[in-house]
């Protein structure tokens, strides 16, 4: 097996922190799981897709767990039996 080292500088916290995880994951070791990794992209067996997650302000937070528990005992709400009391409803909320 021909070999060749890969060396990427990273910050010391995080190195112990990835050490850490990969271990509570059932790696033997950092390295193990990077070369796992690295095998499963070279071999298409797995994609990464990045994703920035959305962060809410406080004002919009509060407001979005208000509604949930709105929701979540019927308040503030409408049902319907039918799309057409549906729309019905939705045009008499509606602002001309």
């Amino acid at each position: 097996m021909n070999k060749t080292v890969l060396q990427i500088p990273i910050n010391q916290d995080l190195k112990t922190s990835a050490e850490q995880e990969a271990l509570s994951q059932g790696f033997s070791s950092l390295q193990e799981l990077v070369r796992v990794f690295l095998s499963k992209i070279a071999t298409g067996k797995i994609e990464v897709t990045l994703q920035e997650s959305t962060m809410l302000s406080e004002k919009n937070e509060k407001r979005y767990l208000d509604m949930t528990k709105d929701f979540e005992l019927g308040k503030n709400t409408y049902s319907s039996d039918s799309a057409g009391n549906l729309i019905n409803k939705l045009h008499e909320n509606s602002v001309s």
